[in-house]
């Protein structure tokens, strides 16, 4: 299992499938802010509410020169159907692999009903432009998570 990554480390590169038939590179939005946030699961409440949170702040993180990007490691027809079923307008990462998920430290065991499984620990990292991580928000609770995000990209 993989530690999580800390807050002045190098982010970890990846290039990985993303929503619409696009490849999405980190090292590509070099000289940009990015938000990547990891969350379990496609069209389940708690990521439901998280998408369309960061969905209508995004005119507000784009003003701080921050993109947003959601992964986790449902598939790009997942991500496709996702996105269009809710209006989003970020890409959203496919990493059925779980090699970016491994690398930032967040595919985890859990736990639910005394039943122990493999999954993803909601997280959101904040990348500065020169490809460094700014901040790091573990195990997030989704009310009031973007507004956190969002004044912390402003700086």
């Amino acid at each position: 299992m993989a530690t999580q990554i800390g807050i002045g480390a190098k982010a970890p590169n990846f290039k990985l499938p993303a929503d619409g038939g696009k490849s999405i590179e980190l090292a590509s939005l070099k000289g940009k802010q990015v938000v990547l946030y990891f969350y379990p699961k496609d069209d389940t409440s708690g990521c439901t509410l998280q998408a369309k949170n960061f969905n209508d702040k995004l005119a507000e993180f784009a003003r701080s020169n921050t993109e947003v990007i959601g992964i986790s490691a449902d598939s790009v027809t997942s991500h496709d159907k996702f996105k269009k079923k809710y209006d989003l307008a970020f890409p959203l990462v496919s990493d059925e692999d779980k090699t970016a998920l491994e690398a930032y430290g967040v595919w985890v065991e859990k736990s639910m009903y005394g039943k122990k499984y493999m999954g993803i620990e909601r997280t959101t990292v904040l990348i500065d432009k020169d490809g460094i991580v700014k901040a790091i928000w573990p195990k997030v609770k989704v009310p009031g998570h973007v507004e956190e995000v969002l004044a912390a990209a402003r700086g």
